[in-house]
């Protein structure tokens, strides 16, 4: 029975760890209707603190998903997109059994004597999407998405596709 058990929280917990959490703000006073073609804003996406290989995955990812949406790109754009990104390290301290002695209650634990620590460090990034009103030059929606990074090469695009796809789901928005 415990095996039962255990499994599926293995795998839930797996899962929770490599899923992106994602958040979206917008002007309420916008209507998203109007908006057709876009273009990055270059000079923002110039000032992000990341490899430039790692700004075309965001790049490349952003087209993906906005043409799957139906825009298109275009020199004169209704909006323009920016992009900006922060990382942090996770440090995650586990302490089990970390006891000396007897256990809970009366008499001797042999499970109890001794313990384990273990210490699991992480990258974890957010990655914000911003549209700009092109005419206007002002904010319209935020997309945000927080999850675990990878140095490894070869799974780099897709976590960073999963960031952007997640991001980009939450738009446009849906008015309540």
């Amino acid at each position: 029975m415990k095996k039962i058990v255990f499994v599926p929280l293995l795998l839930f917990f797996l899962n929770s760890c490599s899923s992106v959490r994602v958040n979206s703000d917008y002007d309420k006073n916008v209507n998203f209707t109007q908006y057709k073609t876009y273009a990055f804003y270059k000079t923002g996406i110039d000032k992000v603190e990341i490899s430039d290989l790692d700004k075309k995955r965001i790049l490349r990812s952003i087209d993906e998903c906005l043409a799957t949406k139906g825009f298109t790109k275009s020199e004169t754009p209704d909006l323009l997109i920016n992009f900006f990104t922060k990382e942090r390290e996770q440090v995650d301290v586990n302490q089990f059994n970390m006891g000396w002695g007897y256990g809970w209650g009366w008499g001797w634990n042999p499970w109890m004597w001794g313990g384990n620590n273990t210490v699991t460090r992480y990258s974890e990034g957010t990655l914000y999407i911003n549209l700009i009103d092109a005419k206007k030059k002002e904010l319209i929606w935020q997309g945000e998405g927080e999850g675990v990074l990878t140095k490894d090469t070869n799974k780099k695009d897709e976590v960073i596709k999963d960031f952007v796809t997640k991001i980009l789901e939450q738009y446009p928005p849906h008015k309540k």
